[in-house]
């Protein structure tokens, strides 16, 4: 109906909700799976972001037809990390939030509540979830699912696992084959199935014979992993990855585990792991590297008999290793190693007639969705951590290879913010702390629908009065709106992260970089000294209030041309805004609004106004040509001020491998321009948080 009334608006929420009906159904005819899927196949000829949507529920849609079942299961899988050799992949919620920022009545609620949603889960009932569907979704009515249930519930948990690796190994292998039909896959269930019943016949727990289906029964779909943390630390976000990654590697000794991640560097992972290798020795080598110096095949090479003189030619003796630089490395942009967290083997000697083997790629088998809850002080705190994350993935790659990393964001704001997260600028009165949101809401109708009204519901639920009984099974509101926000939340909406240059009034004193993410905002800083205060109220009093500045930026035009040009004027302070106050706009884009003081001069004496001076701008520079300092706030978090300032540069933040490969290149190349593998890699360093939608147009 919306296709034909051309409310295209419509079609991407409803078809979430049809998706996500179809994952947790217990079984879908083949006539309804192929309308969907031709539905999501006309969806192709549409823009962006229909086609993107319509494409991956296509490709999901034709694995389910051919084996039913699979998209529950791999949901299953996934999230609650069970183990199968078909399909490893596991996936974890980590729910960031910020103290200051959240009351601890709001904490407490959301970890009551998703305490709640994992105390009647185990993976024994996650496995018993997964057979069942998988029979339901491939026998239809023909399973007796009473029967399977009580079957499963006598059953011990080493023989839930077996048929749980049988019932997984027989959907994906389903999936996998291009010539398997719905009928082939039914009958491999359905062996599977009548032996499951033979276990509860032959222990006489149920008489054969007096088994009734009953109809399908819908099978839950078990909450998902999620970890809550207080952020308290700056590299917080980056020790919980590595911990979610690090028990892959199952050779390392329990000492390798155990360390402190304190002074924990991406380094240390390759290291640390070198307690499970060999002690290797080294002598000096023979080979003198020209293959004409080589035996002939099948010749011995001329060496003194015996074998420990042969082994001794292989072997490295007091050797040093010498550690490269990452310049010389270049190690993010190696596509892997052998095992994660070790080093890979010692070259092959070569030989003529002995092929090198390739090291096989590593596989993304984690995925970690990020979920943020506050307001735009959070994701200013994610944009640190996510460029520094960046800066250490392209001195030594370990992330990268290994995880999917997805972001996601709640707003959640309180009616009295802590007094150590208000922003410290008066002029600008209650400044609006969810811009993202909106920006997101704006973008993305189901965004703002489902998750923009969490705002103030959070908040609200945390001040509720507790139920009377704690027996009582409570409504997991919050934690079922979190799951189906990452489930279906497929479509990243990317911000540009900008990088700030701050130099200070003291020369001794070293320029910081930092980033930001929504705003950066100047303010006069007030004298100190009886001197410089004296100064300022004559300054102010010839000249007006504020400071003079010096600006040189970049102006965006429609053509993308460089154009720079420059300004002097008086002014009180200054915004820079990162969000866009419309979707359709760019954001690439800074919009500055600066309050400019002009002197008026009439009969009555001298006055003074001020005048809203906007430019749109990527690049910008600033600086106070009279010395006095200012103050800069970044992402209006009152802990991220700078002080004594006296000039800042602006620009969009670059991706630190991209920097890192440049750098390297223009070392063997006069071209200033991207030229070899530079071209090819991204340059700017993009935020993405994950919707449902995207950006409609």
């Amino acid at each position: 109906q919306a296709e034909r009334g051309d409310f295209r608006h419509y079609i991407i929420p409803l078809l979430h909700t049809l998706m996500y009906t179809l994952i947790k159904a217990p079984c879908i005819s083949d006539e309804l799976c192929s309308r969907v899927y031709d539905f999501c196949k006309k969806l192709l000829t549409l823009p962006k972001p229909f086609c993107t949507i319509g494409l991956d529920y296509a490709i999901r849609l034709k694995m389910e037809r051919m084996a039913p079942g699979t998209l529950y299961q791999r949901m299953v899988i996934s999230e609650q990390s069970l183990k199968s050799d078909p399909y490893p992949y596991q996936e974890k919620i980590f729910i960031f939030a910020d103290p200051e920022l959240l009351s601890k009545a709001i904490c407490n609620a959301l970890v009551t509540d998703m305490e709640a949603a994992q105390v009647s889960q185990s993976p024994r009932s996650c496995m018993c979830y997964v057979i069942i569907h998988a029979m339901q979704a491939a026998l239809g009515e023909g399973c007796d699912v009473s029967g399977l249930k009580r079957s499963l519930q006598d059953m011990p948990t080493s023989d839930v696992e077996h048929w749980f690796r049988q019932v997984v190994a027989a959907v994906e292998c389903a999936g996998q084959e291009v010539s398997t039909d719905r009928s082939q896959h039914a009958e491999r269930l359905e062996k599977i199935y009548h032996a499951v019943l033979r276990t509860l016949q032959a222990a006489s727990l149920f008489p054969p014979g007096d088994a009734s289906s009953g109809g399908l029964q819908g099978t839950p779909l078990p909450n998902p992993n999620i970890s809550f943390h207080l952020w308290t630390e700056d590299n917080q976000l980056w020790k919980e990855l590595v911990l979610f990654i690090r028990p892959l590697s199952q050779s390392c000794e329990p000492n390798c585990l155990s360390q402190d991640l304190d002074n924990f560097e991406i380094q240390d992972i390759i290291s640390d792991c070198e307690c499970c290798e060999q002690t290797r020795f080294s002598v000096l080598s023979t080979d003198s590297g020209i293959e004409r110096d080589l035996p002939a095949a099948g010749e011995e090479p001329l060496a003194p008999c015996g074998t420990e003189t042969e082994q001794s030619r292989l072997q490295r003796k007091g050797g040093i290793k010498k550690k490269q630089s990452p310049l010389e490395s270049v190690a993010f942009l190696q596509p892997g190693c052998n095992s994660p967290g070790a080093k890979s083997p010692a070259k092959p000697q070569r030989r003529l007639g002995i092929p090198v083997e390739p090291a096989a790629p590593l596989q993304r088998l984690h995925t970690a969705r990020i979920v943020l809850l506050g307001d735009d002080r959070i994701l200013g705190r994610l944009a640190q951590a996510y460029h520094s994350l960046r800066k250490r993935e392209a001195r030594r790659v370990f992330l990268t290879p290994r995880l999917n990393l997805q972001f996601y964001y709640i707003p959640v704001t309180t009616g009295q913010p802590n007094t150590l997260a208000v922003v410290d600028h008066a002029a600008a009165g209650q400044e609006e702390l969810c811009e993202v949101a909106g920006y997101l809401g704006r973008a993305d109708p189901w965004y703002e629908s489902n998750i923009n009204t969490l705002c103030h519901m959070i908040p609200k639920l945390a001040t509720m009065p507790s139920s009377p009984s704690k027996h009582l099974v409570t409504d997991l509101f919050i934690t079922d709106v979190i799951a189906y926000y990452v489930r279906m939340g497929i479509q990243p909406v990317c911000f540009q992260v900008y990088a700030v240059k701050i130099f200070f009034n003291d020369p001794a004193q070293e320029p910081t970089e930092d980033v930001f993410l929504t705003e950066l905002r100047t303010h006069v800083q007030e004298s100190i000294s009886h001197r410089e205060l004296n100064m300022t109220k004559k300054k102010m009093t010839l000249d007006g209030p504020g400071i003079d500045l010096t600006v040189t930026y970049r102006k965006v035009v429609v053509s993308d041309r460089a154009k720079e040009l420059a300004m002097s004027l008086r002014s009180t302070g200054l915004v820079m805004k990162a969000i866009p106050a419309d979707e359709a706009e760019d954001l690439v884009c800074l919009n500055v609004n600066i309050t400019e003081i002009v002197r008026i001069n009439n009969l009555s004496g001298r006055s003074f106004s001020a005048v809203a001076n906007r430019l749109k701008t990527r690049n910008i520079k600033i600086r106070s040509t009279e010395q006095r300092p200012f103050t800069v706030c970044l992402d209006k978090d009152s802990r991220r001020v700078y002080r004594n300032v006296i000039s800042v540069e602006v620009s969009p933040c670059l991706e630190p491998s991209y920097c890192l490969q440049k750098t390297r290149t223009m070392k063997f190349s006069l071209h200033e321009t991207d030229v070899g593998l530079v071209k090819y890699m991204p340059k700017s360093l993009l935020l993405p948080i994950n919707t449902f939608a995207g950006i409609i147009q």
